[in-house]
């Protein structure tokens, strides 16, 4: 089932995600939503504050971007069939010299900006089937999950940029958070009532 996402403006937007259980309830229809949510909004991941739930989980799926000529040979290749679930995930370092990269969200539709970013990291988290693992990443990949890393920590990549940068883009924020952009995914504004 495809969830609306939440967009810019919404509280839940700035809540550090709490840590969930094996039990939580319908753990594995909630993932196979949020995989069927990113996919319709054509997203490369997709963290449960956006749909709404302040939980510590958020999914990653590279695979398309693997036959996007934009990236080198070498990116596309990491790309290839990298696709995770990150339940209870905490980076445990981050390493080497900050890079730019333009960086977008399915909550934030329309805006890209340069985020600067280490370009390796080492992630502990627990898989859909709350299987431990500790794994380092660098380059887009390592970015990808930065990003997402940062929604359940409460951080949005507009976050990240210069006072000037933020002014320079604050009358396109306030318009997403009004509901007033054209986009082709289902969202929820802030200032909607939630549909039960």
């Amino acid at each position: 089932m495809i969830l609306p996402i939440v967009a810019y403006g919404d509280p839940v937007l700035k809540k550090v995600g709490k840590d969930i259980t094996k039990d939580y309830p319908k753990l594995d229809e909630l993932i196979a939503n949020m995989y069927e949510t990113m996919y319709g909004a054509f997203g490369l991941g997709l963290a449960a504050p956006q749909i709404g739930l302040p939980i510590r989980l958020f999914l990653v799926d590279a695979e398309p971007f693997a036959e996007d000529e934009s990236f080198t040979k070498e990116e596309q290749e990491a790309f290839k069939g990298f696709k995770k679930t990150f339940i209870n995930p905490r980076i445990l370092e981050e390493k080497g010299d900050e890079w730019a990269f333009s960086e977008g969200c399915l909550s934030i539709p329309d805006v890209r900006e340069d985020v600067f970013r280490k370009p390796e990291i080492t992630i502990e988290y627990f898989d859909e089937s709350f299987e431990k693992h500790t794994e380092t990443y660098d380059g887009l990949i390592a970015r990808v999950i930065q990003h997402e890393y940062d929604h359940i920590e409460g951080v949005l990549f507009t976050d990240k940029l210069s006072s000037l940068k933020k002014r320079l883009i604050k009358g396109k924020l306030a318009n997403i958070s009004k509901g007033k952009i054209g986009i082709d995914y289902k969202m929820r504004f802030p200032n909607q009532k939630k549909k039960r």
